[in-house]
């Protein structure tokens, strides 16, 4: 069998089992899907988004009603 060079990273183990994340643009994906339904984003306070599109990975950019019509239009499956 082959064996098959890997490409390095600034991934570097730390004493607890956990990795270092000093690279540029590293992103881990969240475990669950959020569960909020449309009247909960409506009802949603600006810092909140920020946060739940900031955990995926989203961008946070524009006014509170532009960020909430795009964390309904990435979370928000039609029924």
């Amino acid at each position: 069998m082959e064996s098959v060079a890997r490409a390095t990273t600034n991934i570097e183990s730390q004493p607890n089992g956990k990795h270092g994340k000093d690279r540029c643009g590293y992103f881990q994906m969240p475990l669950h899907y959020p569960r909020y339904t449309e009247v909960e984003y409506r009802k949603m306070p600006e810092w909140k988004i920020d946060c739940l599109l900031k955990e995926y990975g989203l961008p946070i950019t524009g006014d509170v009603e532009h960020k909430r019509n795009f964390a309904m239009g990435a979370f928000l499956w039609p029924h």
